[in-house]
């Protein structure tokens, strides 16, 4: 009797710890940057997740089976983010995994995740070439190439603006990626560039940067940063008194922004298929979820995880999960690229790309981008 006991015992604790459906629970990983300088970022992003979490498994999980969320900290950093994917994967035996912060983290990261077959979901990655590595690779996140186009037509109609500066960090393959896709867009708009200067991740002085920027005369600066080196340059740059608009990437939408930069954050254009200021109906319930739980507002990253949560469980209840992780992997990965949802960020689906060897890849966003314009400590909507 007492083998007997072991070995029921012994069942019921795999049966538990099974990542399928029909178990006690779903494992699902995230890698975000928790610490460090992208914790900005990652902190409301692994906040979105456990709201959507929470409210999910409140209305009976996904199938009828109930959501854990296994959380590693990968610190912005490409090693973290690398050994992060090692350990939810391999050790932990999530079903899929969402991460990591960065875009640079993800170009490292995401390759292990697509050798394991195992789906990863980016919620902050929009750099161009990421879903190209293959395709276990998806993303919810609105890509540079798609959005700062709109943006600075938008910026530039409603300016007036005739020719720009252009400052970006050199170092990222993120803010590089910016450069890239605006350096396109300045050239299809025909505006012409009146300076082009860069830093590095890091940095804290840009003055000799602004100040050649100045001597041109340009009508905007165009900035592709993160928030970290974006706000001190706006802020030196208005020291310098220049009070011209700035337009700017994914990575310079966060309402970080009012408090690293303060009386000089006026004036900053971005754009997101996200805004605090959307009335769609599913946008004022998860802003209400949100300060409810945690008694502050929303922003992008926190939604764009929240609704990327609710991509995933509409996926997992088309699908029959059978125990066997390999194939239940692939069964995810199939699943994905036909859900579609409206959240938060409103409509969206997934578009196909084609990878690095000519071969259809992995899946990015389809959505429509908000132009919104920093104002009084607000992010507002440009109609």
């Amino acid at each position: 009797m007492k083998l007997k006991h072991a070995v029921l015992t012994a069942i019921a604790a795999a049966f538990l710890l099974c990542p399928v459906v029909g178990a006690a629970q779903i494992k699902i990983g995230v890698a975000a940057a928790l610490t460090g300088n992208a914790a900005q970022y990652g902190v409301p992003i692994r906040k979105g997740f456990e709201l959507a979490v929470r409210e999910i498994n409140g209305s009976g999980g996904a199938g009828g089976t109930r959501l854990e969320l296994v959380i590693e900290d990968e610190q912005g950093k490409k090693e973290e983010a690398i050994n992060s994917f090692r350990k939810l994967i391999f050790q932990e035996k999530v079903l899929m995994l969402f991460g990591p912060t960065l875009s640079n983290s993800a170009q490292a990261s995401d390759p292990v995740a697509q050798a394991a077959k195992t789906v990863v979901f980016g919620t902050s990655n929009t750099a161009d070439g990421i879903t190209s590595i293959g395709d276990y690779v998806f993303r919810n996140s609105v890509t540079e190439r798609d959005i700062l186009p709109v943006t600075l037509q938008s910026a530039a109609q409603k300016t007036g603006l005739k020719r720009v500066a252009v400052l970006y960090g050199n170092d990222d393959i993120f803010t590089k990626s910016g450069y890239d896709n605006f350096k396109k867009a300045l050239q299809d708009l025909k505006i012409p560039v009146t300076a082009t200067e860069t830093f590095a991740k890091g940095d804290v002085g840009f003055k000799p940067q602004l100040t050649n920027i100045k001597a041109g005369n340009p009508d905007a600066i165009v900035l592709s940063a993160l928030v970290a080196e974006g706000a001190p340059i706006m802020v030196q740059a208005r020291q310098l008194g220049i009070d011209l608009p700035f337009i700017g990437g994914n990575g310079m939408n966060s309402p970080r922004i009012f408090e690293l930069a303060k009386n000089s954050s006026d004036n900053l254009w971005v754009g997101s298929p996200w805004s605090v200021e959307s009335p769609t109906p599913e946008n004022k319930q998860f802003i209400a979820a949100y300060q409810k739980v945690y008694r502050e507002m929303p922003d992008q990253f926190a939604a764009q995880a929240y609704d990327a949560m609710y991509i995933a469980a509409q996926a997992l209840k088309k699908i029959k999960l059978m125990g066997k992780l390999e194939e239940d992997r692939k069964a995810v990965r199939d699943a994905l690229p036909a859900t579609q949802w409206t959240g938060a960020t409103g409509p969206f689906r997934f578009r196909q790309v084609t990878g690095r060897d000519g071969k259809p890849a992995g899946y990015d966003a389809v959505q429509t981008a908000i132009v919104m314009m920093t104002k009084g400590n607000r992010y507002v909507i440009q109609k």
